[in-house]
């Protein structure tokens, strides 16, 4: 049921509307109403019941009518603007939303399922949806006006928030939030959901087991992260894990874990702690294993000594859209180090440190695959040679547009096999034969 004068987001003046400018003067009225100071002193369940109670109180009082369903909605809507995100509230509460897409107060899209769609939720108006953004960086310890008009921060729960102001958003404030599941996905959910077969994630269980090095790449929202989440299960437990990350969204179930956090630049512009600062630390911690959760900048040369230097069994995602992309974006960022190093030994470095990459492509039905798993062989001349191991092999859609194909092993016996032999790690017969 609709409330009266209430339209959805693509409407015209949606902070003139009835129903919006009711919920304002009730939202206002109640802080007015209540004392805030006494309220850590209420049970979660007591203090909805006691907040309804005064909603509809001044509804009543107000005397605007409204049905029973209406009525609900409102008090809920309230209880949102006052103790939580106002309209976004119900999206951080749905399971099955994966992005939430603010681009000003009248447009909202979320991802659900892989696929953007446009969510009916409004703000009142830009000031509105500020308010927000404001209360959402203040939670976090951070802050948002002219003087810093953009924020990338971390939700108690994990997910990814980033939100930027006029002058820089020239349609109003806009903010992003990159959800996580409460309880990651292992790898039997993304077997179900088709991400990969069996026979490729034996071979990825083998080569974590066995200590290889592993890179993961991929476009946004191709599902590194989670796949960096799912491989780590198969880290055995006795082993020391450091995690290095921008933001951390690593959910590891090992009890060995450090878990490391970059931190941005204070107001006056100093305190800042890169990645690369934490990656050298991590090699003074003793760890048995160093997960970087995405090599960006100049942390790739560090990431790439280590490797070579006795902390195999790394693991780290890079940005790329194809294997040999991920291999010239690490060249890349190696340089901005400022280290004057030669090509070659640059890619020597990588040839040596970096056993298996793994493909991530998103899919545009929404599903996320593992098109290929590659093995760097080493160095002809100037040029780091690889081979395909695993393959995805697309033969169309289907009526409902979903991807059809399977995954194949390309025939080739990959040089680490004999070391996951060696390791005592058996695999099944023919899993590399091409069929």
């Amino acid at each position: 049921m609709e409330f009266p004068g209430y339209t959805t987001a693509s409407s015209a003046d949606l902070h003139l509307l009835p129903f919006q400018e009711l919920k304002s003067r009730i939202h206002r009225l109640l802080i007015e109403r209540i004392d805030l100071s006494k309220l850590d002193m209420l049970r979660s369940g007591e203090l909805e019941h006691e907040i309804g109670v005064v909603i509809e109180r001044l509804i009543a009082e107000e005397g605007f009518p409204l049905s029973k369903k209406e009525k609900e909605r409102l008090v809920v809507e309230v209880q949102h603007e006052t103790f939580g995100l106002g309209p976004i509230e119900p999206l951080l509460s749905s399971p099955d939303i994966s992005d939430i897409l603010v681009n000003n107060y009248a447009n909202t899209y979320i991802e659900r399922h892989g696929r953007l769609e446009k969510a009916d939720i409004v703000f009142r108006d830009n000031n509105h949806l500020l308010q927000i953004i404001e209360r959402i960086v203040t939670r976090v310890g951070r802050r948002i006006d002219e003087s810093s008009p953009f924020v990338d921060a971390r939700l108690p729960d994990g997910s990814r928030v980033n939100a930027i102001i006029p002058p820089l958003a020239i349609d109003g404030p806009a903010l992003s939030i990159r959800r996580f599941g409460l309880e990651p996905l292992k790898v039997g959910d993304l077997l179900s959901l088709g991400a990969f077969d069996a026979k490729i994630m034996k071979v990825i269980e083998g080569a974590v087991k066995t200590r290889l090095n592993i890179l993961i790449c991929g476009g946004t929202g191709t599902g590194k992260t989670t796949m960096l989440n799912v491989i780590s299960e198969y880290i055995p437990e006795n082993e020391r894990i450091i995690t290095i990350e921008d933001s951390a969204e690593l959910q590891l179930k090992q009890a060995h874990v450090v878990r490391l956090e970059t931190r941005p630049p204070n107001i006056e512009g100093s305190g800042e702690v890169t990645q690369r600062d934490l990656v050298r630390n991590a090699l003074r911690m003793r760890p048995n294993r160093i997960i970087l959760g995405e090599v960006r900048g100049g942390e790739a040369l560090d990431m790439l000594q280590a490797m070579n230097t006795g902390h195999d069994g790394s693991i780290s995602t890079v940005h790329a859209n194809t294997v040999r992309d991920a291999i010239s974006r690490l060249s890349t960022m190696v340089m901005m180090t400022g280290i004057d190093l030669p090509d070659r030994a640059i890619k020597e470095q990588i040839a040596s440190a970096i056993n298996v990459i793994i493909h991530l492509v998103r899919f545009p039905d929404g599903s996320r695959k593992m098109v290929k798993v590659a093995e760097i062989t080493g160095m002809e001349g100037t040029t780091i040679t690889m081979q395909d191991i695993f393959c995805f092999e697309q033969r169309g859609v289907d009526k409902n547009g979903q991807i059809l194909g399977e995954f194949k092993a390309t025939g080739i016996r990959p040089r680490f096999a004999d070391r996951l032999q060696a390791f005592g790690f058996e695999l099944p017969p023919g899993i590399f034969e091409r069929r």
